[in-house]
């Protein structure tokens, strides 16, 4: 039997353990090894694409005394985070047809390992996201962080709040039962009543002149391509931001005083 070790390409230098100063203490067990493999493998990786400057950058920076509040944009963050994993976990079992989408939410419901806790998971996630991006706006507002030089970070919440609702909206049709099928259809007539755009952006959503096929498929595909897309760039954006701008203190932190000379 040939041997394996002869086989496999060999490890870079820069991956091996370096030796030891004298008067240092080796790693001996295979934790200390794996520790010290890790970090060669993080500075092999760094001095190629010098990211550790970055990450400082991001993550050590000076922030002014703040409250839990402060959290709500993170919390966000995380929501999103689940409910795009989840989503991506419902969709390898949904059909998109009008024949088709119940009975994959029955199956996935009932009878799919996990499926019950991933809807229900998806299901409330999308309320709890919708919750805390109110709640988020709330302190911003509040707290006076629209205000200069922030006004596009604002902005930028805005637009986040609106393609919220819209994925809220859009996947809310996605078990084409009774009461989502009529829900939508309320729903869409509401938005046709708007000025100049409404009757377009109702022609939009149904995909045509009534619900049918075609509607379900429109919904479908701005649920989980173009609406989950757009929110990625956003928070990338609205990240970078924040980072850029730092955040913005609570009113009624006073500012310190220097101590004198």
């Amino acid at each position: 039997m040939p041997d394996l070790k002869k086989l496999l390409p060999p490890i870079p230098d820069s991956l091996k353990l370096q030796p030891r100063r004298a008067g240092t203490k080796n790693p001996g067990n295979a934790l200390d090894q794996a520790a010290e493999s890790g970090i060669h493998a993080g500075a092999w990786l760094d001095e190629r694409l010098q990211l550790s400057g970055a990450v400082r950058w991001a993550l050590f920076r000076k922030v002014p005394r703040h409250d839990w509040t402060y959290s709500l944009g993170s919390s966000v963050m995380f929501a999103f985070l689940s409910q795009a994993v989840t989503g991506v976990f419902l969709a390898m079992a949904y059909d998109p047809s009008t024949t088709g989408a119940y009975e994959s939410i029955r199956y996935t419901t009932n009878e799919a390992f996990l499926g019950a806790f991933l809807r229900g998971m998806h299901k409330w996630g999308s309320t709890v996201m919708v919750v805390l991006v109110f709640l988020h706006m709330a302190q911003t507002f509040f707290y006076g962080a629209y205000k200069y030089p922030r006004e596009l970070n604002w902005v930028i919440g805005v637009v986040l709040l609106i393609l919220t609702m819209t994925m809220s909206f859009t996947g809310y049709l996605l078990p084409f039962d009774q009461r989502s099928y009529w829900a939508t259809i309320v729903g869409v007539n509401i938005n046709g009543t708007g000025p100049i755009a409404g009757p377009y952006l109702s022609d939009f959503l149904r995909a045509g002149p009534e619900f049918g096929a075609m509607t379900l498929s429109r919904f479908y595909a701005i649920h989980m391509l173009l609406v989950p897309g757009a929110i990625g760039a956003m928070i990338g954006a609205h990240l970078w931001l924040v980072m850029r701008l730092g955040t913005t203190s609570p009113p009624w932190n006073k500012p310190r005083k220097k101590a004198d000379a």
